[in-house]
């Protein structure tokens, strides 16, 4: 009798358990060590094994997201803003799995699950918008005394480290990592340690809304493991600290300062002050960003 007739006596069916991966140069690797650890919900149930990122899953991380900043930081405004409404589309088909991911992990209630993800889908239309306007709010012709123009334009950082906030693990997930690729930069993100099932799926969004590979990698596993090679590293330009606890973050800063990154420091946010559901302004755009001035003569 076919386990699948839900007849009389037939056999139970089990459940195809997804196998969450990281989320690499656009390919979704185990972790390089092999490891991974078990997250469960605010009740102590199982839900999944999810990879435990390596310090080499880090290093490789940066080098997918290095590959990809040349590509991205020339892509046009236009094309940036497109592809984050189109991250968008693609979460609003995908919406009931979110909203039960994020319920699961945060012990939410379906109301609150999906107001989360609803708010977390807005975020990347309200970003796309931002996409070719940022660059008028923050640059333009500069007053000057003399034969010449004198303009400046925000250019971005490069490769830059994102500790996600622990919770909401989606919609902060989202608020972090948004601001951060469109202005032009690459990420490479460390999912909330307690909660990383919303964000290995999203993943899974990413690599088929025609981001290229690369511009954003996704790591799970412990948060101060991943972040320490990422702060160190010569080759990451700047780190979000959002995610970190204050002990951590003094621990990030300081190794973050031997090669002058920028560090956006967590606020009393990420200790349940700041209203993620909240307008995000442009703070954490402007934050990644660098400003060129050019002085050009009149008439030539």
């Amino acid at each position: 009798m076919s386990e699948m007739s839900g007849k009389p006596g037939a056999h139970t069916r089990l459940s195809v358990l997804k196998t969450y991966k990281l989320f690499v140069g656009g390919k979704f690797p185990r972790s390089e060590s092999g490891r991974v650890y078990e997250v469960t919900d605010t009740r102590g149930n199982w839900l999944a094994n999810a990879p435990l990122a390596s310090r080499k899953d880090a290093r490789d991380a940066v080098v997918a997201a290095r590959k990809a900043f040349g590509g991205w930081s020339r892509a046009t405004a236009y094309n940036r803003g497109q592809i984050l409404y189109r991250i968008a589309e693609m979460l609003e088909g995908r919406r009931d799995q979110f909203v039960a991911e994020v319920a699961a992990a945060e012990g939410l209630s379906k109301a609150k699950a999906t107001a989360q993800v609803d708010a977390a889908v807005d975020r990347w239309v309200w970003y796309a918008g931002w996409s070719d306007k940022v660059a008028q709010v923050v640059g333009g012709a500069n007053p000057v005394a003399g034969p010449y123009f004198n303009l400046s334009t925000p250019e971005p950082t490069g490769v830059v480290a994102v500790l996600a906030p622990r919770e909401p693990s989606f919609l902060g997930l989202v608020s972090v990592l948004a601001p951060v690729i469109v202005t032009g930069n690459t990420a490479v993100v460390a999912a909330s340690e307690r909660a990383p099932l919303p964000a290995l799926s999203l993943a899974e969004v990413l690599a088929t809304s025609d981001l290229p590979g690369g511009v954003v990698n996704l790591l799970s596993g412990r948060t101060a493991e991943i972040a320490a090679p990422l702060a160190a590293h010569q080759d990451v330009n700047a780190i979000d600290l959002t995610g970190a606890d204050a002990e951590l973050a003094k621990e990030l800063e300081t190794a973050a300062a031997e090669n002058l990154k920028r560090v956006l420091r967590p606020s009393a946010g990420d200790a349940g002050g700041e209203d993620w559901f909240a307008d995000p302004g442009t703070r954490r755009m402007l934050a990644f960003l660098e400003t060129k001035t050019v002085w050009h003569p009149m008439g030539v």
